[in-house]
C-alpha cells in the first residue's frame, strides 16, 4: 500500500503535517486559554493579557483553518490513490485465470470495502497517527521548559496512552477483527445470491435455506463487531482513566517543585489535551487492526508475479508512438516474457483434459485440434457436451489438468493474462453488458475505435439499425446486465463488441443465441464476413444451420470428438450431425411456415 502511495507521497506528507499543526494549535489553544483565564483572575493591567488574547484568537482560527485544509489535502492525495487501487484491483480480477471460479459477491467486496480499507489505512491509521505522535513530543519539549520532572512523568502518561494502550487494543481485537473482512465478503456474496439467484432458489425449494445461511453469517458479524465495539470501549475507558491520572500526578509533581499557580494550571490542562491527542493512536491502531484482513485481500490481488511485472513494462515500452512490433517483442523478450503481438496466431490443443473436480468425469477428454491462422472451425454437440469449456480453456480462465495449449508455439499459460484477449478473445458465454451507453460497451472491445469502426461492427452484429431508431443512438443506456435490452439485441450488442475488438483468434460461443433462424443466419453470415482475413474463427454453436462454408466441423461429446469433417460429409454420414441437422430442418421450417407473412 505504501509503494502504491509513493506517487502521492507530498500530498500525503503535507495532509500530515497540517494534522499535526492542528492538533498542536488545539494543544496550544487550551494551554493559552487556560493560562489567560486564571491570569485574569488576579485583574492584571489589561496590556498583559494582550498577546495572550490575540493569540486565543489566532490558535482557535488557525485550528480550524488547518483542519480544513489537512481534510482537502488527504482526501484530494487518497481518492487519487484509491482510483489507481481500484482500477488496479478490477484489471487483477478481470485477468484471474481462475475468474470461471471467482464468486461475484466476493469480488464485488474486494473492490468496494476492501479497496476503502486503503483510504482508511491512510486517513484514519497513519496521517492521525503521525500527528499524534508528533504532537506527543512536542507537549513534553513544552513541559520541560515549564518543570523538568512534570515533563517526564508527562511522558510517561503519553507512553502508557500512545504505546501500551495501543498494543493492548491491537491484542484484544486482532482475533475477531480477522474474521471481519471475510465474512462481510461472505454476506456480500449471500446478498448477490439471493437478488440474483431468487427464481433458481424458488424453484429448487432451496429459499429457506439460503435465508437461514445468511442470517448465521448476519448474526456471526454483528456479534463480532458487538465484542469489538466492547473492547474499543473499555480501551477508551481506560484511556480517559489515564489521561485524568497523568494530569493529577504531572500537578503533584510541578507543586513540589516550586511551580507557581497559573503554570500549574496551564501543565494540568495542557496534559489533559496531550494525553487525549496521544489517544488518537490508540484508534489508530484499532482501525489497523480491523482494517489488516482487508488490506491483505487488496494486497493478494495486486501482488503480480515478477513476469507479470515484466510483461507490463515492455507492453508500455512498445506503447509508444512509432514503436512497432519487433520492437515490442524485443521488449518482451529482453524482460523474459512470452510477447502478445496483433495479426493472426496459430493454436494446437494437444491431448487437452479437464476436470472441474477431482474424480468427476473431465468435461474435455484428450482433447486435441489444430486451428491455424486464418482457419475457421464450427464446434457442435450436444448440451453438457464440453463446448464451452473448450472456449474457457482457449481464452485462458480455465487450465487443462493434462495436455498443453500453445498459441504460436508457446504454452498458453506463458502469455500474460492481461495480454492475452489481444490475441485470444470474442463473444463467451453470457457476456458481461455494463450499465452503461451503447458507445462505452463497445468501445470496451477497442477504445481508440472511431464512429466508423463503431458503425462498421455495428452493422456486422445486425444492431446498426436499431442504435440508429433510438433517440439517443450511440448514447442510449443499456441498463444493469443490458436490462433495458430484449435478448437477442443483448446478444447482437456484446458481437459487436467482440467484432470491434478483432483478436487474431475469435472466439464466438453461441453468438446467434435469442435471434429467431432468419436473423441468426444472417447476423451469423455477417460476422463472419466481417472478421479480417488471416483472422481464425472458433465458432461455438447449437445451431447446425450457416456452418456449410467453415473448413471444418468438429461434434463432441461427453467431451470427445465423435465428429470431424466439413458440413457436406457429417450430413451425408450416420451419426449426430446427421439427426441433429434433420431435426432442425424440420423444426425450422415449420417455425418459417407458422411466420406471418408481410
Amino acid at each position: 500500500m505504501l509503494r502504491l502511495a509513493r506517487p502521492y507521497l507530498g500530498r500525503l506528507v503535507g495532509a500530515g503535517l497540517l494534522a499535526a499543526a492542528t492538533e498542536f494549535a488545539g494543544l496550544a489553544l487550551m494551554a493559552t486559554a487556560t493560562w489567560l483565564l486564571m491570569s485574569a483572575a488576579g485583574r492584571p493591567p489589561l496590556d498583559r493579557l494582550t498577546v495572550a488574547i490575540v493569540a486565543v484568537r489566532a490558535l482557535a482560527i488557525s485550528r480550524g483553518v488547518f483542519r480544513y485544509t489537512e481534510r482537502l489535502a488527504g482526501h484530494d492525495a487518497v481518492l487519487r490513490m484509491i482510483t489507481d487501487v481500484r482500477a488496479g484491483v478490477f484489471a487483477a480480477l478481470a485477468a484471474r485465470r481462475d475468474a470461471a471460479r471467482q464468486r461475484t459477491g466476493d469480488a464485488l467486496s474486494r473492490l468496494v470495502s476492501d479497496v476503502e480499507a486503503v483510504q482508511d489505512l491512510l486517513l484514519r491509521v497513519l496521517v492521525p497517527g503521525a500527528a499524534a505522535a508528533t504532537v506527543s513530543v512536542l507537549a513534553v519539549a513544552g513541559a520541560a521548559a515549564v518543570s523538568l520532572p512534570a515533563a517526564g512523568v508527562l511522558a510517561l502518561g503519553l507512553l502508557v496512552a500512545g504505546v501500551a494502550l495501543p498494543l493492548a487494543a491491537t491484542a484484544l481485537t486482532r482475533h475477531a477483527a480477522d474474521q471481519v473482512a471475510p465474512l462481510r465478503g461472505a454476506l456480500a456474496t449471500d446478498a448477490v445470491d439471493l437478488t440474483h439467484g431468487a427464481a433458481d432458489l424458488a424453484a429448487f425449494g432451496a429459499t429457506g435455506h439460503a435465508l437461514d445461511a445468511a442470517a448465521d453469517r448476519a448474526r456471526r458479524l454483528a456479534r463480532l463487531e458487538r465484542r469489538l465495539a466492547a473492547t474499543g470501549f473499555a480501551v477508551d475507558a481506560a484511556g480517559v482513566l489515564v489521561a485524568g491520572a497523568t494530569a493529577g500526578a504531572v500537578v503533584v509533581t510541578a507543586l513540589r517543585g516550586g511551580v507557581g499557580g497559573v503554570l500549574v494550571g496551564v501543565l494540568a490542562v495542557g496534559s489533559l489535551a496531550a494525553v487525549e491527542v496521544a489517544l488518537a493512536l490508540v484508534g489508530a491502531a484499532r482501525q489497523r487492526t480491523q482494517l489488516r484482513a482487508g488490506l491483505v485481500r487488496v494486497a493478494a490481488l495486486l501482488t503480480a508475479p515478477a513476469a507479470d511485472a515484466a510483461a507490463g513494462a515492455a507492453a508500455d515500452a512498445g506503447a509508444g508512438v512509432g514503436v512497432g512490433v519487433g520492437a515490442e517483442v524485443g521488449a518482451a523478450r529482453a524482460a523474459g516474457v512470452t510477447a502478445v503481438v496483433p495479426g493472426s496466431h496459430d493454436v494446437r490443443f494437444d491431448e487437452v483434459t479437464v476436470r472441474y473436480r477431482a474424480g468427476a468425469a473431465p468435461a474435455l477428454d484428450r482433447f486435441t485440434l489444430d486451428l491455424p491462422a486464418g482457419r475457421r472451425i464450427a464446434v457442435v454437440g450436444p448440451s453438457g457436451a464440453g463446448k464451452s469449456t473448450l472456449a474457457a480453456v482457449l481464452t485462458g480462465s480455465v487450465g487443462p489438468a493434462e495436455g498443453r495449449v500453445t498459441l504460436d508455439g508457446v504454452d498458453l499459460s506463458a502469455y500474460p493474462a492481461e495480454e492475452l484477449p489481444r490475441a485470444v478473445g470474442g463473444l463467451l458465454a453470457e457476456a458481461y453488458v455494463f450499465h452503461a451507453t451503447v458507445r462505452e460497451n463497445l468501445l470496451l472491445g477497442r477504445p481508440a475505435a472511431d464512429e466508423a469502426e463503431l458503425a462498421a461492427a455495428a452493422r456486422a452484429a445486425g444492431l446498426l439499425d436499431w442504435v440508429h431508431a433510438q433517440p439517443a443512438g450511440w448514447d442510449t443506456v443499456v441498463g444493469e446486465e443490458g436490462g433495458q435490452l430484449s435478448g437477442g439485441q443483448r446478444q447482437r450488442l456484446a458481437l459487436a463488441r467482440a467484432l470491434l475488438a478483432a483478436p487474431g483468434v475469435l472466439v464466438l460461443d453461441e453468438p446467434t443465441e435469442g435471434l429467431d433462424p432468419a436473423a441468426a443466419d444472417a447476423v451469423l453470415a455477417s460476422a463472419l464476413a466481417a472478421t479480417p482475413a488471416g483472422h481464425s474463427v472458433l465458432l461455438i454453436s447449437h445451431r447446425l444451420s450457416g456452418l456449410a462454408d467453415l473448413d471444418e466441423i468438429v461434434v463432441l461429446d461427453a467431451g470427445r470428438v465423435v465428429q470431424r469433417g466439413r458440413h457436406d460429409e457429417l450430413v451425408a454420414a450416420p451419426g449426430w450431425y446427421r439427426d441433429q441437422w434433420l431435426l432442425q430442418e424440420a423444426a425450422e421450417r415449420g417455425y418459417l411456415a407458422l411466420t406471418p407473412r408481410p
